[in-house]
């Protein structure tokens, strides 16, 4: 049991994580991304699609490093 409580405390703090980061990109990143890619590119839900794919391309990478291979 002690395992699956790592691993459920791991998740917990990755998706702190990427709060903070989606968060920040709210903050500071989609408004500059507004004001350089031209107007029909500045839909929001356009926006909030590729900082959603970014953050999940980003969490399945560390979890996939961290995990590891099991044929090792």
């Amino acid at each position: 049991m002690g395992e699956r409580l790592k691993i459920f405390a791991f998740i917990a703090i990755l998706g702190f994580i990427a709060g903070v980061i989606a968060e920040l990109t709210a903050e500071y990143v989609l408004p500059v991304l507004v004001t350089l890619l031209p107007s029909f590119l500045s839909a929001k839900y356009l926006l909030s699609g590729l900082a959603g794919a970014v953050l999940t391309l980003a969490l399945v990478s560390v979890w996939a490093y961290f995990t590891g291979s099991s044929e090792q």
